[in-house]
């Protein structure tokens, strides 16, 4: 398991349990075993089930998890993600926690996999962006995967994306190649992309053979396809449309040609899946 989610799960369960599970010690005998089953109350995609489970494991290494849907998969109300028993106070105590996030992650794979479907034949991808939860980013990043959708740059270190709050642009096309080449020479494999507002700055763009994405910004779907069409048989620079995308627009966004939507919305407006832990015998707790 990566070492960041790994720590990620060691605070969510110091966060919880503080100096002790205070319920669990007094009001469930030490010696009593329980059974029970992670079950969904909704339809949606499943994703983070073996943070979900470490989770289990973390709190009582002798506790036996046995993952029934993995990441990815297609849930409806009553569908089985895991199942788990071992020491009933153990169970207790880590329930909480790994549903935060098993419903959190399917949350987003499931908000993904709306988008997904909504430009299905369009040859459009889905993308996301960094507006996620601070330390969660490479568990939301595989939830939208989960869903279907593709990851944009994991941080500001894999990939050059100049805004206009980058100032380099103010000295033409001419500054921004030469910033280019320099950044590409001294970081092979990283990509360029840059922020278009008008198709003016589209045109002027075009001609940077440097840049290998364009971002068109809060476009009109009439000012993206005439993007498109400038760019002709060009297979670069990919063109990629942000700003505003919701499920009632995506379809019309995806239908311009370009070949990338980036939604932040994928992580920072999905609504956690329902779920929840069911006893097959012993104790049961809200």
């Amino acid at each position: 398991m990566d070492e960041r989610v790994s720590q990620l799960i060691d605070l969510a369960l110091a966060e919880d349990i503080g100096p002790g599970d205070v319920t669990s010690e007094y009001f469930v005998p030490a010696d009593r075993e329980g059974r029970a089953f992670l079950v969904a109350k909704s339809n949606g995609v499943v994703a983070g089930v073996e943070a979900g489970a470490e989770v289990f494991r973390r709190v009582d290494a002798e506790t036996e998890v046995s993952v029934m849907l993995q990441d990815g998969s297609a849930i409806a109300p009553g569908a089985y993600v895991m199942e788990i028993a071992g020491k009933a106070r153990s169970l207790l105590t880590a329930e909480r926690t790994a549903i935060n996030f098993v419903q959190r992650l399917s949350g987003i794979a499931t908000r993904t996999a709306l988008f997904v479907e909504a430009i299905k034949g369009t040859g459009a991808s889905i993308i996301d962006t960094r507006k996620t939860t601070p330390g969660w980013r490479s568990l939301e990043k595989a939830a939208v995967l989960a869903g279907g959708g593709q990851n944009h740059r994991m941080g500001l270190y894999d990939r050059a994306m100049v805004k206009d709050n980058h100032l380099v642009v103010e000295g033409g096309v001419a500054a921004l190649r030469e910033s280019a080449l320099l950044m590409k020479k001294d970081h092979p494999g990283v990509k360029v992309e840059v922020e278009a507002e008008t198709l003016e700055q589209v045109k002027m763009f075009l001609g940077v053979e440097e840049i290998d994405y364009l971002l068109l910004d809060n476009m009109e779907n009439e000012q993206m396809k005439k993007a498109v069409e400038m760019r002709g048989d060009c297979e670069r620079p990919f063109l990629e449309a942000s700003g505003g995308v919701t499920l009632d627009t995506v379809r019309g966004i995806a239908e311009t040609g370009v070949e990338f939507i980036s939604v932040g919305g994928l992580t920072h407006s999905a609504v956690a899946l329902d779920l929840s832990l069911e006893f097959s015998s012993g104790p049961e707790q809200d």
